[in-house]
């Protein structure tokens, strides 16, 4: 990308801004580095400096990652997403490994474009090639797991979607100009074997205290669970199962996910999972800036500027729970949504703090009659269709789908309406311009606000809220459900 400024991006490096720390990367030309803009080794001179939007396009430069400020530690760029939706769909599919074992035709296959067309919006977006980005997530990764975990150099190779030991040593060689064993900290590996612990880094401002308030509330019973500022919860990926909790480390401007998976293959994917559910990459700064100017939404913003909008960790998972919870209480659907998965969902071996059931696959709930099983009949009707329609149209919820294509498929399943489609393209595909029509909450929020056309008015007003229409939707139900449960404090 050319359009950086660099006596800006200069300055900013002088000052170590952290607010800039993942919006570019500083190559420097007489070492062959690249660094965060928050690096605290000795600032190089503007001559020899090169500026870019992401880390990929400065190994796509030839420049090898600086070892003290750690650019696999640094919030992703808000030029991931691009410009382009069909970059921000590859990038999703990327990080869910479309590359690990595919290629680059085959993506391009799936977002419904020629393989030059896709090589060129990356080159014209990120400054880099599918593979190269494909490829610096999972070195970064790999370096982060050295660093941080007790895990042997075979388990991060795995874990960090390399196919072999030999490919990993001799790619983090390249990269790095040492071994993988060269920056490892001597640590004691602990006796209940390897520990797997990750960083998710964000940009400041993180209402941390927002996304569990939110989470907990409709959080599915015996399947995740909010608890002393903690996330946790069991999961299902390619038949592969385990646990997951996470914390907020803020000082380090980062989320730390523990995970247990038996599997280490796998945790490219839960990573990149976690991450949309708890929206480390997006850029507050940025949303504050176009929401702040609407005088609604002004003083909610003001108050709580790290408001994040929360993501799903499973599509299919929360498609179902808003189903159930259409016309009905958050606290009934969460109900109904547990009730679901203690009798169809598969049960822990050894049940952890209160989570003891896997929510059920489409698999399961596309082939069982659940109407007579006590749950509404139209709902439980709703969830039959949605889960076969899942089942067998797998890409309607991976990124792959155009937002406009994907709601249209979605109003097509029997029960599913247009607020229903709306909130799982919110939440499940994080369409940060979702606005959720004929929502009860927003109605009355509206009307509260003064226009008497309720969600009709509010929507036309959130025109000018793109393409942060979804933040503004959570700026007005975050404060709402603050005013509720301060009324009946009181």
């Amino acid at each position: 990308m050319d359009d950086i400024d660099p006596l800006s991006c200069y300055r900013a490096l002088l000052a170590r801004d952290r607010r800039f720390d993942g919006v570019f990367f500083t190559c420097v030309r007489t070492t062959g580095i690249y660094c965060r803009p928050i690096c605290p080794a000795r600032p190089p001179k503007l001559e020899n400096c090169r500026f870019v939007a992401t880390a990929s396009a400065a190994q796509e430069a030839g420049f090898r990652a600086c070892l003290r400020c750690r650019p696999d530690a640094a919030p992703e760029s808000p030029a991931w997403r691009g410009t382009s939706t069909t970059v921000a769909r590859a990038l999703r599919m990327i990080s869910d490994g479309a590359l690990d074992d595919g290629s680059v035709s085959k993506l391009a296959g799936r977002l419904g474009v020629g393989e030059r067309h896709l090589r060129r919006l990356f080159v014209d977006h990120l400054g880099a090639s599918p593979l190269t980005v494909a490829l610096t997530r999972r070195i970064l990764l790999a370096k982060q797991l050295v660093h941080d975990s007790d895990l042997s150099m075979i388990e991060i190779a795995a874990a960090s979607g390399f196919s072999s030991l030999r490919r990993f040593n001799e790619t983090f060689r390249d990269q790095f100009g040492r071994p993988p064993s060269a920056l490892r900290q001597r640590a004691a590996r602990s006796k209940g074997g390897p520990q797997l612990t990750i960083l998710l880094p964000y940009r400041v401002p993180y209402d941390w205290d927002a996304m569990l308030a939110f989470l907990k509330t409709r959080a599915i019973p015996c399947v995740e669970q909010v608890e002393s500022g903690v996330y946790s919860r069991t999961f299902e990926v390619d038949g592969q199962r385990g646990l997951i909790y996470v914390a907020d480390e803020p000082d380090i401007c980062a989320l730390k996910a523990r995970i247990q998976v038996g599997d280490l293959s796998m945790v490219t994917r839960i990573v990149a999972r976690l991450k949309r559910l708890f929206d480390t990459d997006s850029d507050p700064q940025a949303i504050n800036h176009v929401l702040g100017q609407d005088d609604l939404l002004a003083p909610l913003v003001e108050r709580r500027p790290g408001l994040r909008l929360p993501g799903a960790w499973d599509g299919f998972e929360l498609g179902v729970r808003a189903i159930l919870g259409q016309q009905i209480s958050v606290a009934a659907a969460s109900s109904l949504a547990g009730r679901l998965a203690q009798v169809y969902g598969v049960p822990l071996a050894a049940p952890v703090d209160g989570l003891n059931r896997y929510f059920p696959s489409t698999e399961r709930l596309a082939g069982l009659d659940i109407e007579n099983a006590g749950f509404p009949r139209a709902r439980a009707k709703a969830v039959v269709e949605f889960a076969r329609a899942i089942d067998s149209d797998t890409a309607l919820l991976d990124g792959g789908v155009p937002f406009s294509e994907a709601i249209a498929r979605l109003k097509a399943v029997y029960g599913i309406g247009v607020w229903t489609s709306d909130y799982i393209a919110m939440r499940a595909l994080k369409e940060s311009n979702a606005f959720p029509r004929g929502d009860a909450a927003l109605a009355r929020i509206a009307r509260g606000a003064g226009l008497q056309g309720g969600n009709k008015d509010l929507e036309q007003r959130s025109e000018t809220w793109r393409p942060w229409r979804a933040y503004g939707v959570m700026h007005l139900w975050t404060a709402d459900m603050e005013a509720r449960r301060d009324a009946i404090a009181a």
